[in-house]
């Protein structure tokens, strides 16, 4: 099995092994999708992706990341998100959306405003975890949450999933990872609860688990469910990947198909180390240990690294992210240096390598 081979879970085929990983674009208002959505995500599918995968999605209001970030927690989101959907399977790719909610990393300002906290009275809204213990200067303080608050988290996840599917996704990704609220309570080093919802790995869990099931209830059975997870905190007495592993079994009997491996976010000023593909061998080492279908990420930038970590079986896909805000049409150069044919739009032919199929 190579870079360009389908791969098919439950009844959805994958037409390449190629994913646009989620990226934040900060251009919502009010959790609204935008023109620019339809653009950045579209001309990813038209570009030979096999999956696209729409940013982390806010669940509730004060889930987002920033003031704005994608939301999916009203009915009238749907709107604006189903052309979109419409869009990038039309140009033959999964459309695919990433539920998240931020805890406490929620409420800061886009990257190119200078990040940090937003205030209340500049839009900003509370943040919330599984502590009140904040992830670094500059970062709200947040409010620990009540367990009595805990099944209306599971749920807004739960309705989220149901809005997915009627705005056209075809797969959903859960974000578990990069310090955000489930990987709070994932980690020792940011849950310091004393209830059924810290203490253990079991209580840790918890959350996790009861989102997962809930999104299951209302997610089709005939389609996937994947879950971002980041293998490691790299700091001593966090979360770390044999955790990771047992985590990927209970979720595998849980109904999720696949674990995106990537990594850190929780824990300020850890020394990650950097370098090409420096994330693929948690993806293996949890498909190899759990027996899941895994995705690698990270400093995945050339077609034959890509295609290596498919062929040697570290992972079952690959998801790019900054290289594809580089070059959307980075998979179909891919597919060229590769030497193998792949599909072109019709209205782009005339550039394409001689005998490419039209899509």
């Amino acid at each position: 099995m190579g870079l360009f081979d389908s791969l098919s879970i439950r009844d959805l085929v994958f037409p390449n092994r190629i994913v646009v990983s989620p990226m934040c674009q900060y251009s919502s208002h009010d959790g609204f999708a935008t023109d620019w959505h339809l653009v950045h995500l579209g001309s990813r599918a038209i570009g030979g992706a096999g999956t696209v995968v729409f940013e982390a999605t806010a669940v509730v209001p004060e889930g987002r990341i920033s003031p704005s970030d994608l939301g999916l927690w009203k009915d009238d989101h749907i709107d604006r998100l189903a052309p979109i959907t419409r869009f990038v399977a039309a140009h033959g790719a999964v459309p695919a959306i990433q539920l998240a909610h931020a805890g406490r990393k929620a409420s800061t300002a886009a990257p190119w405003a200078g990040g940090g906290m937003v205030s209340e009275a500049d839009g900003g809204f509370e943040a919330v975890g599984p502590s009140a213990i904040r992830f670094a200067e500059g970062y709200p303080m947040p409010r620990a949450l009540e367990g009595s608050e805990l099944p209306a988290v599971v749920q807004a996840f739960a309705d989220a999933a149901r809005r997915s599917l009627q705005a056209g996704f075809q797969l959903i990704e859960l974000h578990a990872a990069h310090g955000y609220l489930l990987h709070e309570f994932l980690s020792p080093l940011s849950n310091r609860r004393t209830d059924e919802y810290g203490g253990g790995f079991e209580g840790r869990t918890r959350l996790l688990r009861e989102v997962v099931m809930a999104i299951r209830a209302e997610w089709p059975d005939r389609l996937p469910l994947f879950v971002r997870i980041s293998a490691t905190d790299y700091a001593e007495g966090g979360w770390d990947l044999d955790q990771s592993i047992e985590l990927a079994r209970l979720l595998k009997g849980l109904g999720v198909d696949l674990l995106d491996c990537s990594s850190g976010g929780n824990v300020s000023g850890v020394r990650i180390p950097l370098g090409p593909g420096y994330q693929v061998p948690f993806a293996e080492r949890i498909r190899r240990d759990a027996g899941i279908l895994t995705a690698a990420v990270g400093l995945i930038t050339d077609p034959a690294q890509a295609d290596e970590i498919i062929r040697t079986g570290q992972a079952d896909l690959v998801m790019l992210a900054r290289q594809l805000l580089r070059d959307p049409y980075w998979p179909l150069k891919a597919a060229q240096a590769l030497g193998v044919a792949t599909s072109w739009p019709g209205q782009y032919l005339r550039a394409a390598p001689p005998g490419s199929p039209a899509r």
